[in-house]
């Protein structure tokens, strides 16, 4: 086994408007209706820095079932059983926070964008559109088609067509270009339209060039989303982030998110107005531990594989329960010996405390893109693929406070879920004729760090990447595998519920019924749709 092989800054004023009842759009008068909001006398430098916040919430919650799927998580014994979950008999009611969450953050930031756009504030305009494509990206990532052009115009089309993602995603990249371009032209003055953006920008607080590294880093992730799409030129999108997109706003080549820059909304979180995540899934303001913190404990083959691997973020993304640090197998009907606090818990590593800032995307996550371009060869200079990689693991542990990585990359040597060099130990066909570990190390490292910090993103990768591409010996066809190469049980694990018949994860969720009641005939267009129905860039 591999372990033998290792032994606040913003005024209460606004702090009261960001994070106030929930930072709901009902505190702006603004209608509740995802297909009808009313506009109000509310101006952009209010709403942004509550959009922003709900931009984290959006974030910090809604993934507990992809957590599951993905391995990281459980539910308890001290809980029954979640059939459809488990199952995987997902319904048009599984998962609708995350469509009316982006949707509902969506029209806020259209009015940022729109008032912005009137006033001559440029700053507020470029962070709306950049938002918007970030909450966009997720929406065609979960959903596959949604409506996008004709979206976001309240009563003036309360049935908007489905867009397709391909589409979507292409206007989308010119979005994120025209926020880029609005931000860096920007001019800021205590009495211009873009004043007080420091204090209401509650992601870089105005920092032009952390803006530009996480627009770029939001593209990048689209592009390797999107890999295997011939509809989206990689080069061309590559040039354009590195190209001077406005020389009248200086020639500096911003690159993405670097070492230390984890893009994180910080509106001034406190003990009675909590982080996002810590809310939903370690304690609340009382202090209580929160039904969610007794319904997700560690998921049994995601726990052991840190164990495996020796890591030290286990200590991290777990907390120990009365059993030490055991999980329990997903789908297992409750015993008493899986009770929750026997399990181990979701960890400091991700809960971190109630005043922590909410991560909407980090610098691991940006290396270990940088690293599958270089890879792929969409990034075609700069660090290597094996130098990106470990600057990745490195953010990892840095961002959960797991120390110095050195000694796990050094233990781990010749594994290649950890060493980007290795040949795989124990291939799942045709022993030794592995490629080096490349691409499933820098897979592999994603999973490893984002349990928790971005799951989404897991999902992703899990479900447009085919195991016979990155193992190319490999008779495997359809989605990735993690753990095999190295001799691990081969992940993530199905549900072991009684009632579960499946042997797959869904690739999708469904469309929420009320698209279904009230703009029937737009998403009856796109046909018969199950949780197996493929997004556009998954090509397996």
């Amino acid at each position: 086994m591999k372990l033998n092989r290792i032994i606040f800054g913003v005024p209460l004023a606004i702090l009261i408007i960001v994070i106030g009842a929930g930072c709901r759009k009902s505190q702006f008068n603004i209608n509740q209706n995802i297909n009808s909001p009313t506009d109000s006398t509310v101006t952009y430098d209010v709403v942004l820095p509550a959009a922003l916040h709900a931009s984290g919430t959006i974030i910090a919650g809604n993934w507990g079932p992809i957590q599951n799927w993905m391995g990281f998580w459980a539910r308890s014994g001290t809980y029954a059983p979640n059939v459809i979950e488990e199952t995987y008999e997902i319904t048009t009611g599984f998962g609708n926070g995350i469509w009316n969450g982006c949707y509902d953050n969506n029209y806020d930031y259209q009015i940022v964008q729109s008032k912005a756009s009137q006033a001559g504030a440029g700053f507020y305009e470029g962070i709306a559109r950049i938002m918007k494509a970030h909450n966009f990206q997720i929406l065609v990532d979960v959903y596959g088609n949604v409506p996008y052009s004709q979206a976001l115009k309240g009563g003036a089309n309360p049935t908007p067509a489905y867009d397709k993602g391909l589409d979507i995603y292409k206007d989308l990249f010119r979005q994120i270009d025209t926020g880029i371009l609005l931000i860096r032209r920007a001019v800021v003055t205590s009495t211009n339209s873009n004043k007080n953006i420091a204090t209401n920008d509650i992601l870089f607080g105005a920092n032009k060039t952390k803006w530009v590294r996480f627009a770029n880093t939001l593209k990048l992730r689209m592009l390797i989303h999107a890999y295997a799409e011939a509809g989206i030129n990689k080069a061309n999108e590559i040039a354009v982030i590195n190209s001077t997109l406005d020389t009248a706003a200086g020639n500096a080549f911003y690159g993405y998110l670097q070492a230390g820059e984890d893009a994180q909304v910080q509106p001034g979180y406190a003990a009675d107005k909590p982080n996002p995540f810590y809310n939903q899934y370690i304690s609340n303001i009382q202090g209580t531990q929160t039904a969610n913190n007794v319904y997700y404990r560690a998921n049994e083959w995601g726990i052991d594989y840190y164990s495996y691997n020796g890591d030290p973020r286990r200590s991290r993304f777990y907390v120990a329960g009365s059993g030490g640090y055991v999980g329990v197998a997903y789908g297992l009907p409750p015993i008493t010996d899986n009770a929750s606090p026997v399990l181990a818990g979701i960890g400091p590593g991700v809960g971190k405390t109630n005043t922590a800032p909410q991560c909407i995307l980090s610098a691991a996550e940006s290396y270990f893109l940088q690293a599958e371009a270089r890879w792929r060869n969409i990034i075609t200079s700069g660090s290597s693929v094996a130098a990106l990689t470990n600057t990745g693991i490195a953010e990892s542990f840095r961002y959960i406070g797991a120390g110095d990585p050195s000694g796990y990359i050094s233990g781990n040597a010749g594994y290649s879920d950890v060493d980007v060099t290795a040949l795989a130990n124990t291939p799942a066909s045709a022993p030794g004729t592995q490629p080096v570990g490349g691409l499933f190390t820098i897979i592999s490292q994603k999973w490893f760090a984002l349990n928790g910090v971005n799951t989404l993103e897991v999902w992703t990768d899990y479900r447009r990447l085919g195991y016979n591409e990155v193992v190319t010996s490999s008779s495997v066809n359809d989605r990735f595998v993690y753990g095999a190469g190295v001799g691990y049980d081969p992940g993530p694990p199905i549900s072991v519920s009684p009632q579960n018949t499946s042997t797959k994860i869904p690739v999708r969720y469904l469309y929420p019924q009320t698209e279904y009641n009230y703009n029937s005939s737009n998403v009856a267009a796109e046909g018969t749709i199950d949780r197996y129905t493929k997004i556009f860039w998954d090509k397996n």
